[in-house]
């Protein structure tokens, strides 16, 4: 990958899955997550307004999938968020982040070229 960070131009996961957390992570019980901006989703379990249901958008995802897009509750995310990682950001394949994205008609991302592993050329 380059860079450039590629969630800033996608935005998929945000606005294909259920973000849901430990109830704990809420402002109210000591966390970062504004409470307005969940719902309960079970006894111990609340989930970011928007995506309890189909067709889902988180509240916090500003733009346009596919296009210029951020988070504006990125300091205050969950930890859902804060560990899903676009497809070969650490080096790994993400196949959550490649369904989303493909929901969106977005390709898989790729891994990133890696010249100095390439074999070298013998003239």
């Amino acid at each position: 990958m380059s860079d450039q960070n590629p969630c800033l131009t996608c935005g998929a996961c945000c606005a294909h899955f259920r973000v849901s957390f430990y109830w704990g992570e809420c402002r109210s019980a000591g966390g970062l997550v504004p409470d307005d901006l969940v719902l309960p989703v079970g006894p111990h379990r609340a989930a970011m307004c928007g995506t309890e249901s189909k067709p889902v958008r988180c509240i916090g995802l500003l733009g346009e999938v596919g296009g210029a897009v951020r988070c504006t509750l990125y300091e205050q995310r969950s930890s859902t968020c804060r560990e899903f990682e676009a497809a070969w950001s650490n080096g790994l394949a993400n196949p959550h982040c490649d369904k989303a994205r493909a929901a969106y008609g977005l390709p898989p991302l790729t891994p990133p070229l890696q010249p100095d592993l390439a074999p070298e050329r013998v003239a």
